[in-house]
């Protein structure tokens, strides 16, 4: 079985920067891919970033690219999200996810991932 726990959600002012860590409690961490998606309030949950288990290889939502960065450390059981330059449009519950398919592609989509954590808040003033 796998637990995520996300951690790192706070308010902050536009323009500031957060880091985000999901910690994977479970086996083989490093076989799994791993996203983080977001919710703000009266929307629907929407991907954010990507972590391929192969090759670490990242993918990202035109949203977020080249503000935020998604990583992994193995030997810490760890993914993590900076994000740089937030927004106030960036406010949401951030979750992250874990797909155990060993796909060759980056998932992207919410139905590929087995796993949730329950989220941290992040919300950026204006």
């Amino acid at each position: 079985q796998v637990q995520l726990v996300e951690s790192g959600g706070g308010l902050v002012q536009a323009g500031d920067s957060l880091r985000l860590s999901c910690v994977f409690l479970g086996r083989t961490f490093s076989t799994y891919a791993m996203g983080w998606f977001r919710q703000a309030p009266g929307k629907d949950r929407e991907f954010v970033a990507a972590i391929s288990w192969m090759n670490d290889s990242t993918y990202y939502a035109d949203s977020v690219k080249a503000r935020f960065t998604i990583s992994r450390d193995v030997a810490k059981n760890t993914v993590y999200l900076q994000m740089n330059s937030l927004k106030p449009e960036d406010t949401a519950v951030y979750c992250c996810a874990a797909d155990r398919s060993r796909r060759l592609t980056i998932p992207t989509m919410q139905t590929m991932y087995a796993y949730w954590g329950q989220g941290t808040q992040v919300t950026v003033s204006s």
